[in-house]
């Protein structure tokens, strides 16, 4: 395959089309600060996007993680969206998204930099046969969001993500001795 022109460019890059484990290949090594990414998700129905069955799915999905570490720069992020799916023919959940951190963190030396849990409450209540007919299962709202990196330190900057004070915390604030009395929490800490 021949790289082919970009879709579109802006004064911060291009962006293509094309299969990501193809186009990878053509970016150097430690070249990029961010790669974000939700993947097909290891679900048990064949999707027509092309999912992957869940027995497959890590060594699948690592095969493409590999190349993003490749092009990774040292200090850049790799967050990768990944829900949760249930094993087939059971009400059990499948742990495809845990094996997959895993098998990253200690085959690749991605460095978990913290994990973020995307709720989602629109999403369709399955599997149906749980959630709907037998109703011992709830409906699954939740995607976890792996925040990878090659270093302890990447390059981040969270005052983008802040929230501002609550009143109430901003009350704490300019008096604190009216509603907070310091003492020995059961842990111990003070």
């Amino acid at each position: 395959m021949a790289l082919s022109s970009p879709l579109y460019t802006t004064n911060f890059g291009a962006a293509y089309v094309g299969d990501s484990l193809e186009l990878l290949d053509y970016l150097d090594s430690d070249s990029i600060d961010l790669v974000m990414t939700s993947p097909p998700f290891a679900l048990q129905r064949e999707k027509s996007y092309g999912n992957v069955d869940q027995e497959a799915y890590v060594n699948w999905l690592f095969a493409f993680c590999k190349k993003v570490y490749r092009v990774l720069a040292p200090h850049g992020s790799f967050v990768i969206d990944l829900g949760g799916a249930y094993q087939t023919k059971r009400p059990v959940r499948s742990l495809y998204n845990y094996r997959i951190l895993i098998k990253l963190c200690d085959e690749l030396d991605f460095r978990l930099a913290e994990e973020f849990f995307w709720y989602n409450p629109s999403k369709l209540p399955s599997p149906i046969e749980w959630v709907n007919k037998r109703k011992i299962r709830v409906k699954d709202s939740v995607n976890t969001v792996w925040w990878l990196s090659k270093t302890d330190n990447p390059k981040a900057n969270v005052s983008k993500v802040l929230v501002p004070y609550s009143e109430r915390m901003k009350k704490l604030q300019e008096n604190p001795e009216k509603y907070y009395k310091p003492k020995e929490r059961p842990s111990g800490h003070d």
